[in-house]
């Protein structure tokens, strides 16, 4: 069941954590996956199934590698949970799209507080716009009374079931950050949080197991070739570096390489490795922490100089240039691999899918940030977004190839080219932007 929205902010992430937590609860094997990318949501409704959630995306990670993942998990799951993203039908592709695709039932989560007879209305947009009808449930949140509930359900037209109405209840909404929620291991009360959801939702119509359905023409999951084997990758990951796909990590493994994880902001010295990747995350928020460590920014210098290959993705990149200016106004000293400044903005500076075309392979992934960048460096490239209404002018991200470092604000999957990260990550091609 694909989990959708009219908007963001509705409650998509709350109800598909809440089931997860529920059947869980009843002993059953719950498996979710997030439509579009995304690194927060998928570490509250991992702590609500128990079990890793991937991204399918049929852009970013390709309409094969969804359906790989979907037949795998269909075949070990008692229940699969898919979130969508933004609205059904925002983006291209949407969630709908991906509904579409794979025959998919739709929930949609409504916040119904401030509406009446709209309500049918706005369900039968949502399951008729835009190509063949969608199967539509849908649950109406933020409802003030049994009064105003009987109001929305009899809006329905013919063909939509209601899956019934949660209430206005603070004490299952999920905090959030200037990137989204926070994640699950920054909510100490998650656990409480979840299961006050699974109560809220227990007595409803949508608590009862969806209509088994088949998959069909199923893709089959082709294992990359060992190109990492014998190679050590050490990854950055704490509390500032906490952005990195579970596919991604999977693929590093599939190509043999064993993975060293290690703490830019506690430890002093790297792990012994071959290659190093730097993910997104946070260091605006423990610059301070970052820029104490002159261990560890040594060790970065070390390696850069010594032609460690190195990674670096948004807010791994971020903390190789000289300074970071935070949202205060404070600057702090930063790695240095990379000349120039990075200042903290007060608005979103960027979002969405770009494809980076590096010498060792084209890659896609995506981009969201709040933070820009000024260096004398010239980009080895620019990323490229898929969107065909944007103009020529627009350009994608900044890619920088600095000696064996290789940098941007993408983040990228690496199963939508394994030959091309593990090209990265052996033996890149060296090229210096200075000027």
């Amino acid at each position: 069941m694909l989990i959708a929205a009219p908007a963001s902010g509705q409650g998509k992430t709350t109800v598909t954590a809440g089931l997860a937590r529920l059947h869980s609860r009843q002993g059953r094997k719950v498996r979710i996956f997030k439509t579009g990318p995304d690194f927060l949501d998928p570490a509250i409704l991992e702590a609500a199934s128990g079990a890793p959630v991937h991204t399918i995306d049929l852009w970013m990670t390709g309409a094969d590698d969804a359906s790989a993942r979907l037949a795998s998990a269909a075949c070990e799951a008692d229940l699969i949970l898919v979130e969508g993203v933004m609205g059904l039908h925002d983006g291209s592709p949407s969630s709908a799209d991906l509904a579409r695709r794979f025959g998919l039932p739709v929930l949609s989560v409504i916040q119904a507080g401030a509406m009446a007879q709209t309500f049918g209305a706005l369900s039968y947009g949502l399951a008729n716009y835009g190509g063949a009808p969608l199967q539509m449930d849908v649950l109406a949140n933020g409802v003030g009374s049994a009064r105003h509930a009987g109001m929305l359900e009899a809006s329905l037209p013919t063909g939509i079931r209601w899956m019934g109405a949660l209430p206005t209840d603070p004490s299952v909404s999920l905090p959030e950050r200037h990137l989204g929620l926070l994640s699950a291991d920054e909510l100490p009360d998650l656990p409480a949080r979840l299961d006050r959801i699974a109560d809220l939702l227990a007595p409803l119509p949508v608590a009862r197991l969806p209509e088994p359905m088949a998959m069909t023409n199923a893709a089959a999951a082709i294992p990359p070739a060992p190109l990492l084997a014998g190679k050590t990758i050490a990854i950055a990951r704490d509390a500032a570096f906490r952005f990195i796909y579970p596919a991604n990590l999977e693929t590093l493994r599939a190509m043999g390489a064993q993975l060293a994880f290690f703490s830019p902001l506690a430890d002093t010295c790297l792990p012994a490795c071959d290659a190093l990747w730097l993910p997104g995350g946070y260091p605006e928020l423990h610059a301070a922490q970052l820029a104490s460590n002159h261990a560890m920014r040594t060790a970065l210098r070390d390696a850069h100089r010594a032609g460690l290959p190195i990674l670096a993705e948004c807010g791994g990149m971020m903390a190789l240039f000289d300074t970071l200016v935070d949202k205060g106004g404070s600057a702090h000293a930063m790695a240095g691999l990379l000349p120039g400044t990075v200042l903290m903005q007060g608005r979103l500076a960027a979002i969405g899918h770009q494809a980076v075309k590096l010498p060792e392979g084209e890659l896609r992934g995506h981009t969201f940030h709040y933070s820009k960048t000024e260096s004398p460096l010239v980009p080895l490239d620019y990323a490229t977004s898929p969107r065909e209404d944007l103009p020529d002018t627009v350009r994608g991200e900044a890619v920088y190839r600095e000696g064996t470092l290789t940098a941007s604000y993408v983040h990228l999957y690496f199963p939508s080219n394994p030959r091309a990260i593990a090209a990265v990550l052996t033996t890149p091609m060296q090229v210096s932007g200075r000027v």
